[in-house]
Formats: C-alpha cells, sequence, structure tokens
C-alpha cells in the first residue's frame, strides 16, 4: 500500500471478516425454503468446506501474526492481536447459525419427505443387528484403536480426521484410547427402514459396538472430537529441487499446529480437558457443537442417486455451441472469427476438443499451455502426452504451488515429463495463475498461432458448476504475446511491450489504476463516463481509494463481487456512486469481466485476475481485451444479465449488510438460468435454419465421454 494510503485512511472491511460474510451468504441459500432440499443440504456442506480452509489457512495465519508479536494495523485499523477475538466471536456466531439451520430447518424439511439420521438408541431390532453385522464383516477390522499412556504418547491425528476419544476406567484414574473414524469408508450407511430412508452416521455405529472393541476395559465415556491444522506451505522456492521441496512440505502440512478442536456439546467433561491437554488448544479455538460434527459429509449425502428429483435442475451444457455450430475444423472457424464460450451454459468439451484436435493434427508443431488446477481425470492431460507421443513441442507450465491442489499437480507434471513433455513447475517467488493455451500450426499460408484465453482453470470438472468465459482467436498481435508470455515463463527472457496483453505482476496494477483515472478525467471533462466490473474478491486497498476517488468525482461505479469486498458502498461524500453486488446461486461465479467507458467507446476486458494485491503483485496473471464487435456486444450483454438479476443477487449497504433485491413489480430474473436458455436458444436458431438438413444432436458434457 502506499505511505499516503497509509496517512489517510479509508473505510474498509477486514478481508477475514468480509470473508466470513461471504460464507454467511452462501448459508442464506441452505435457509431458503424455495431452494430443493437437497441443494439446500449441499450449501450448508459447501460452507463447512469454506471454513475449514479459512481456518487452516487464514485463521492459522493470524495466529501465527499474534504469536510473533506483530503489531502492525491493517487497512481496516485492526492489529491482528485487536483482529482474532472479532474473528472468533463471528465464526462461534456463525457455527451456531449452521447447526440451528441443520437442526430446526432442514431436519424437519428431512423428515417430512421421510429421510432420517438414526442413533442405535432409536433403532429397531432388525436395524441394531444390521449395524452389528456390518461393524463385523466392514469396520471391525479397519479399525485401530490407540491407548494413551506414559509409554504411548498421544498418537499425530490428520488434519480434519473425524476420531472419537474414549475414556476408560482405571484402578485409581481414567486413562485413554482414541479411535479414528476410517475416511476410507463411507461416513453414513443405510439402514433397513420399512417406510422411507434411514440412515446412520459410522461414528454412531462405532461408539455402539466400542465394547467390541474394548472388551477388557470399562468404558465410561465416548467423545467424537476434530482438528483442524495450520496447513499453509512454507516453501523454499531456492531449492535445488522444487518439486522434492514441496513434497517436503506437504508431508508438514499433516503435522501443522491445531487451530481448532471441535467437540460435541455436553461431552464427558474429563475426556474434554485431557484432548485440550494433550493438543494444547486455547479456549477460544474450542467449538462445542449439537454434531454431527464436519458437516462436509452432506456433499456427499446430497449427490446420492436416489435424491436427484431433489436436486436443481442440472443446466446442460450444449455441445457444440453456437459460436461453433456447423464447423468441423475447429481450426477453420478461428480464422474466420474470435470466438466466445461461456461455461457451463456451453461445453467445457469445446476446449478440450482444441486441445485433442491439436495432438492429433498433422499441421500443428508446438503446444504451450499453463496450468494451475486440473481435474483428477483430465482429458486436457491426456491430450498433451498424446500430443508429445505425437512428436509435437509440447510445453506446459503446471504450477506446483496451487494451494491443496500441489500433490495432484505433482503426479500430473511427473505424467507429462515421462511422456516427453517440458514441464516447468512455476516460477520462483510467483504463482502461475494466467489461463492461456497456444497451438502453433502450420496452415496453407504459413505458420499461425492458435490461442485460448480464459478466466477459469482447465478443470473438465468445475467447468461443469463454476462460470467462466474462454475466448479463442488467431490474430497476429495476441499470437506474438503469447509467444513472448511463454519465453518469460520457460527462459530468462525480460517481460516485453505487449500488444494486446495485459499481464501482472510488472504492468496490471498500472494498467487498472490508468484505466479508472481516465473515467475520473472523463468526468470532470462531462464525457460518458463508468466502470464496471465483475471479479471474485476486491482487496486491494490502492484500489480500493482510487475507486472512492472516482465515485466522489462522480463516476458510477459498478461492482459484482462474489466474495470478500474490503470496499464500502454507498457512505456520503466517499463511496455514494458505487454500487456492490453479491451473486450467489445455483453455479459458482468464477469469471472476470472488466468495462470501462472510455467517453463512449466502451473497452472491456477479461482475464485471470482478480483486484487482490496477491493477484496484482504476486502473480503471473493474463488480463486481455475483447476486440471483435459481436464479442464486446455478447460481453456487455453478460454483464448487464448480471446486474439484472434479483434471485441470486444480493447489494452491499453502507452499513456492510447485504440484503436481497427488492422483486416487487419485477419479473424474476435468475441470470444463470437465463444464460442456459440462451445457449440453448443460439443453438435451436442453427437447426431451425438449417431445416433442410441432418439435425445435429445437442450433446451435454457428460454424454461426450
Amino acid at each position: 500500500m502506499s505511505e499516503k494510503n497509509e496517512k489517510i485512511k479509508i473505510p474498509f472491511i477486514n478481508r477475514e471478516l468480509s470473508w466470513m460474510d461471504f460464507n454467511a451468504r452462501v448459508l442464506e441459500e441452505a435457509f431458503k425454503r424455495g431452494n430443493p432440499l437437497m441443494e439446500r443440504i449441499r450449501f450448508l456442506s459447501i460452507t463447512a468446506s469454506n471454513l475449514d480452509e479459512f481456518f487452516m489457512v487464514r485463521v492459522a495465519g493470524v495466529k501465527e501474526q499474534v504469536n510473533s508479536d506483530y503489531r502492525v494495523e491493517d487497512t481496516s485499523g485492526l492489529t491482528p492481536k485487536q483482529l482474532l477475538p472479532l474473528l472468533s466471536e463471528k465464526i462461534h456466531a456463525f457455527t451456531e447459525k449452521q447447526y440451528s439451520c441443520l437442526h430446526r430447518s432442514i431436519v424437519p424439511a428431512m423428515k417430512r419427505k421421510g429421510i432420517t439420521f438414526l442413533t442405535p438408541e432409536e433403532m429397531d431390532a432388525k436395524q441394531k443387528q444390521y449395524i452389528s453385522d456390518y461393524f463385523d464383516k466392514v469396520l471391525f477390522p479397519v479399525l485401530t484403536p490407540l491407548a494413551v499412556d506414559r509409554s504411548r504418547p498421544f498418537p499425530l491425528l490428520a488434519n480434519k480426521s473425524l476420531n472419537i476419544a474414549v475414556r476408560l476406567k482405571g484402578e485409581e484414574d481414567s486413562y485413554f484410547a482414541v479411535v479414528q473414524v476410517p475416511s476410507i469408508l463411507s461416513r453414513f450407511l443405510e439402514i433397513p427402514c420399512e417406510n422411507g430412508k434411514s440412515y446412520v452416521l459410522l461414528e454412531n455405529v462405532i461408539i455402539y459396538k466400542l465394547g467390541e472393541l474394548f472388551e477388557l476395559s470399562d468404558i465410561r465415556a465416548a467423545c467424537p472430537f476434530r482438528i483442524t491444522r495450520n496447513s499453509d506451505l512454507d516453501i523454499d522456492e531456492e531449492a535445488e529441487d522444487l518439486l522434492i521441496e514441496i513434497q517436503k512440505s506437504i508431508k508438514k502440512r499433516k503435522r501443522g499446529k491445531p487451530v481448532r478442536l471441535e467437540l460435541l456439546q455436553k461431552s464427558d467433561a474429563e475426556t474434554q480437558e485431557f484432548l485440550i491437554d494433550m493438543l494444547d488448544i486455547q479456549p477460544d479455538d474450542i467449538y462445542q457443537l449439537p454434531g454431527p460434527l464436519d458437516l462436509t459429509f452432506f456433499s456427499k449425502f446430497a449427490s446420492l442417486p436416489d435424491f436427484e428429483n431433489l436436486c436443481f435442475k442440472p443446466i446442460t451444457p450444449v455441445y457444440p455451441p453456437a459460436d461453433f455450430w456447423g464447423y468441423d475444423d475447429i481450426f477453420e472457424a478461428i480464422r474466420e472469427k474470435d470466438r466466445m464460450v461461456h461455461h457451463p451454459y456451453e461445453s467445457f468439451e469445446t476446449v478440450v476438443d482444441f486441445v485433442r484436435k491439436a495432438a492429433e493434427d498433422k499441421n500443428v508443431l508446438a503446444i504451450k499451455q499453463t496450468l494451475y488446477r486440473v481435474s483428477g481425470h483430465s482429458p486436457i492431460i491426456d491430450a498433451l502426452i498424446t500430443a508429445a507421443e505425437n512428436g509435437k513441442q509440447v510445453t506446459v507450465l503446471v504450477e506446483l504451488k496451487a494451494r491443496f491442489d500441489e500433490e495432484n499437480n505433482i503426479i500430473w507434471a511427473k505424467k507429462l515429463e515421462e511422456a516427453g513433455c517440458h514441464v516447468i513447475y512455476g516460477l520462483a517467488g510467483l504463482k502461475t495463475h494466467c489461463k492461456i493455451l497456444l497451438v502453433v500450426r502450420r496452415d496453407e499460408d504459413g505458420i499461425r498461432r492458435y490461442l485460448h484465453m480464459g478466466t477459469g482453470n482447465y478443470n473438465d470438472s468445475t467447468a461443469k458448476i463454476y462460470t467462466d468465459i474462454g475466448i479463442f482467436t488467431c490474430k497476429e498481435p495476441y499470437g506474438t504475446d503469447a509467444s513472448s508470455l511463454f519465453n518469460v515463463l520457460t527462459g530468462y527472457s525480460r517481460p516485453p511491450e505487449y500488444n494486446r496483453f495485459v499481464v501482472a505482476p510488472q504492468g496490471m496494477r498500472s494498467f487498472f489504476v490508468r484505466m479508472i483515472e481516465n473515467e475520473i478525467a472523463n468526468s470532470e471533462k462531462g464525457l460518458p463516463c463508468g466502470i464496471t466490473v465483475k471479479i471474485n474478491s476486491l482487496t486491494d486497498p490502492d484500489l480500493v481509494a482510487l475507486l472512492y476517488k472516482a465515485s466522489q468525482a462522480k463516476v458510477p461505479i459498478r461492482l459484482i463481487v462474489r466474495g470478500i469486498c474490503c470496499l464500502i458502498p454507498g457512505l456520503p461524500g466517499i463511496s455514494e456512486n458505487i454500487a456492490v453486488y453479491s451473486i450467489v446461486g445455483q453455479l459458482l461465479e468464477h469469471s472476470r469481466i472488466y468495462r470501462f467507458e472510455n467517453a463512449g467507446n466502451p473497452k472491456i476486458y477479461m482475464g485471470s485476475a482478480d483486484w487482490m494485491q496477491r493477484n496484482l503483485d504476486r502473480r503471473v496473471e493474463l488480463v486481455f481485451p475483447v476486440e471483435d464487435e459481436e464479442l464486446r456486444q455478447r460481453a456487455f450483454d453478460i454483464l448487464n444479465l448480471m446486474l439484472s438479476d434479483n434471485i441470486n443477487a444480493r447489494v452491499m449497504q453502507p452499513n456492510t449488510v447485504y440484503t436481497h433485491i427488492d422483486k416487487r413489480g419485477k419479473a424474476p430474473c435468475n441470470c444463470q438460468i437465463q444464460f442456459s436458455l440462451l445457449a440453448q436458444d443460439a443453438v435451436k436458431q442453427f437447426t431451425e435454419q438449417d431445416g433442410s438438413k441432418p439435425f445435429r444432436p445437442i450433446y451435454n458434457a457428460e454424454q461426450m465421454k
């Protein structure tokens, strides 16, 4: 942050507290009775998964700052020591809402549908026999009770694992053991039920049968518990072998210091005291919950085939998208004009096909690609391996430092290397987060570079539930920039002056500053001005300060920020010309789009970067202009439709509270459903126009496999 902004305090929400507000918006979807039951359960699970990662990285980071006596105030005016109790209070209140949602709203709704979770005490004889048989045949061989005494220390328990602490009676004092609930087995088990469907949780089966694990002991108490550890990797990027260094750090992650202990309410006091002593946990880090612990299992439960009728109607991607309709040769289509694909409304299979055809095309000489997060069975990786086997020059930058995907990316990096690809593991001191794919092809009129640039990862799995946009082009200025960017990534080339690309960390911050200041200047001249931005997070203090300045210059600003937003809109004299929206719905909003009115000749850009310090200063990011007139208009329409949403959208008030949009007198508008309908209608128009020819079927992504 500049010295100027350090001296002049600006209205600024602490990023951790803002993130908690975002997770609260996700939790609202679990409360909504208008959402299908299993989707409400899924949203609840997502909030739990989000909170796990938040503890492992953000809360752990704040605690480390406190422990190291770091006293510098952040832009919101809080030191880490001041922030930590505020954060703890907010998280404890949030977990109360989670379980209120589960027990007061979701569980009654499940019962009305004939779906129940039973404890052994609530079961009839037949059901008890069923879980006893399951324990004997499946569970018992897997379980390993771990005694804790002077000769056997408290075990190193895996991060986020669910465990049961057992208090046993000794001759004089109690002694303890720990049983881990095996994550290799399903957390829930369906049991016989004459009416509806009934399930039991694995930990309840284990507790019911503990006597068979401790036959010679007197069991006094059993207490399920769960610990969350500091899991942010400390990587020495100057190490001789980065891959080996990251593998070592991943192992350390499992041994990170506990930052949260979850226990059941009213659990045995002596057992609680034992756990607190063994884990060296602070009182504020203890979360006593009504149970069950670890709500993330509900995501798999909601995905059971029997419950499809209790889920959202799936958004089915069209394939091929309208922009590629009628083309058998994807290279011909891109030569004709730039193409845009909007996922998941239009299938990610278009991108996969681009790589597959490049891998098989005898005229393709080279493929270069950045990979940040890929799926477990990635068809993109398979295509790149095929390309290398077919003699193409294949260069892949696999970012090994992609948080929580390190192990997956190491596996892919090794497979690519074994196939003969040139693999780069990222850049020292920077994460490579840009999304770009370059295909070099020998065409009849010479060498041509074909590009795909996107806002999201090359991940066919997340592409079904994340909204992202990709552009295909073979225009020479873009191709030249792409080659220059890959030379920077793979060698020692100095960052060039790009023709079209805006690349972090060298030029992106200054670019956005210049674009915002241009809108301020246009406003002062009485020219058309305005800023519309869709991003995932807005945390950069300098950009927040500049947006406040633009608002004070009467520049209308509309920000669609899904997650963290540290800017406060609607403050008199500061930000009354700024509106902040957050869209949380069936799909996860992930695309980044930036529009600047530019005195009546609007410019629009897309790319991989959010407005965060890490994206602008510590990552390799790519933002690119959309120049084709048809695609520009389509991008404008995408932003306008999002701003018309009154189902998924919320608006931040000057008091930082998010409220739903008032729908009175307005037709309901769910932008995600509308985008899906637009994609399907665009394809239907082609089939109707081409009535003399055989129909071409529209496949969805699942059917293409």
